[in-house]
């Protein structure tokens, strides 16, 4: 007989039906404490549960009350695993008649995005290849040592302690970018061989966090450019950014003189952003959340520096050559990462679909024309590839699957014009 949970043999019952629900019952469930959200139509209450969350409360609850499907799968390599998770938070499903997002998206852009995403998969765009990176970590490795062999060799004087400091600190900005994709499990197959890879880069090469970062990146991903849930963007009162800057008008707030931020940008914001605001919150990360094995890889890197240029330049020598690679990466790091937030559109949360909240923010471009665009150049290559003309590929085996909604959106948008161009 079986006990509770484990019904004996021939006494399964079907599960009950989920209970239906509808927008405006989630919408008042996006509170602290209590947060619903919905994924592949399917409602779900993390309120307990975000606390647990291996990605951090704050990062899953900035999608409370939301559609999150596509933060779902952008966001989680084994989507089957974590499924698993998701069963034992499961409280019902959308009613049939409720659209699957909620306020006024786009349905047709989003079908269109996910069309197309599955077709870049089905294509193997998202395959990494190892060689590079190897090959990217082996030329950080060969600058470090660079660095220290112009000054083993040249004694530190200005131009050697000037062309090493410019050496390291392209290596410093290097590692930024491969422990970026090793955050983002774009590396290995494995998310943990990804995991200790970037522990290594960000810990042992640059002397930070990387669960810090992590910290502070997947929520710029998840809602880019929005004030109190994207961290880049959240610099008030030093700097106002978008909406913020009307806010503090409409309050009178002067805190600084904001009519001149233009000016004093370029006297705190690239120098001192790696050097200090960094530096302080990365350490602070590390204390508070307790992440004794960061503040470890952390040490290691402090250790290596200080051992390998105390030496030469005595204690004060070689701390005015880190503070001197600091400002140099921090200059490199505002201006690769900074274009792509300042011009854009900075304000509060609109609950835009997944796909044009990316979009946004980074291009300056409507997601429906980007999605055209994209679409057509894929399916360019498809056809390209499968020797077919302006028709579906589907002969070819590594076509299969890749007519896409994309496809029909190029051909109903481009192959008119493409055909008058050509007569």
């Amino acid at each position: 007989m079986g006990g509770v949970g484990e019904p004996g043999e021939g006494s399964a019952r079907p599960a009950a039906p989920l209970p239906t629900l509808r927008w405006e019952q989630i919408r008042q469930h996006n509170l602290p404490g209590d947060k619903w959200l919905v994924i592949e139509r399917r409602v779900y209450d993390i309120s307990r549960w975000a606390q647990r969350h291996p990605g951090g409360s704050r990062l899953i609850g900035h999608h409370g009350a939301e559609d999150a499907t596509d933060a779902f799968r952008a966001f989680h390599q084994d989507l089957n695993f974590v499924r698993k998770f998701l069963q034992p938070l499961l409280i019902g499903e959308l009613a049939p008649e409720e659209p699957s997002q909620d306020g006024p998206q786009d349905a047709q852009l989003v079908k269109d995005f996910r069309a197309l995403r599955q077709a870049a998969e089905d294509m193997e765009l998202f395959e990494a290849k190892p060689a590079f990176f190897a090959l990217l970590l082996g030329h950080i490795l060969a600058m470090e040592v660079l660095a220290w062999l112009i000054i083993y060799l040249f004694g530190p004087g200005w131009v050697p302690s000037t062309l090493a400091a410019l050496v390291l600190a392209t290596s410093q900005a290097q590692c930024w970018c491969l422990q970026h994709d090793l955050g983002h499990t774009s590396v290995f197959r494995k998310s943990q061989w990804n995991h200790v890879a970037q522990q290594f880069v960000m810990g042992q090469l640059k002397g930070f966090s990387a669960h810090w970062w992590n910290f502070r990146h997947f929520q710029h991903h998840a809602k880019p450019n929005i004030f109190h849930k994207d961290p880049d963007v959240t610099v008030a009162p030093v700097f106002l950014l978008g909406e913020s800057s009307v806010e503090y008008g409409k309050k009178k707030r002067r805190y600084l003189p904001y009519n001149h931020q233009h000016l004093y940008f370029f006297l705190i914001g690239p120098p001192l952003l790696t050097l200090v605001n960094f530096e302080v919150e990365n350490l602070a990360y590390m204390l508070v959340c307790m992440r004794w094995t960061d503040l470890l890889w952390a040490t290691s890197f402090y250790s290596r520096f200080f051992l390998c240029y105390v030496p030469f330049y005595g204690v004060p020598g070689a701390l005015l050559l880190f503070v001197a690679v600091r400002v140099l990466e921090s200059h490199w790091f505002v201006w690769i990462t900074q274009m792509n937030h300042i011009p854009k559109e900075i304000g509060h949360e609109k609950h835009r679909d997944w796909a044009s909240s990316q979009l946004a923010a980074t291009c300056n471009v409507e997601p429906s024309l980007f999605i055209d665009w994209f679409s057509g150049h894929l399916n360019f290559q498809i056809e390209h590839q499968c020797q077919h003309t302006l028709s579906p590929p589907a002969s070819s085996p590594r076509c299969q699957g890749t007519t896409t909604a994309g496809w029909l959106r190029w051909s109903r948008h481009c192959a008119p014009s493409m055909a008058s161009t050509t007569k």
